[in-house]
């Protein structure tokens, strides 16, 4: 694992599991600060700046991008259930 170049001493914190971390968190509401340790997904505070930075590095749009590609190629889409209305909810 490669050492950050802001802190060397200290080893990154994987990426997959502060994923999980992130959405852990988005999930059940809990505040950043209140992520348990113990689950292994690094701090809240390592969480919500990894999210900040995927966030401005743009990665959400493409992750939701390659999502929808791997979908319709395995044609695993099913709109069947889905409803649009004229609510908007930006981020």
């Amino acid at each position: 694992m490669e050492r950050q170049i802001r802190y060397p001493g200290r080893k990154r914190h994987p990426d997959g599991l502060v994923f999980q971390g992130i959405v852990f968190v988005l999930h059940t509401g809990i505040s950043w600060e209140h992520l348990p340790q113990e689950l292994g997904f690094g701090s809240g505070m390592t969480c919500w700046r990894r999210l900040a930075a995927w966030s401005e590095a743009g990665v959400w749009p493409r992750l939701h991008e390659v999502l929808l590609a791997k979908f319709r190629s395995a044609n695993a889409l099913d709109f069947s259930g889905a409803a649009v209305d004229g609510s908007h909810i930006g981020l």
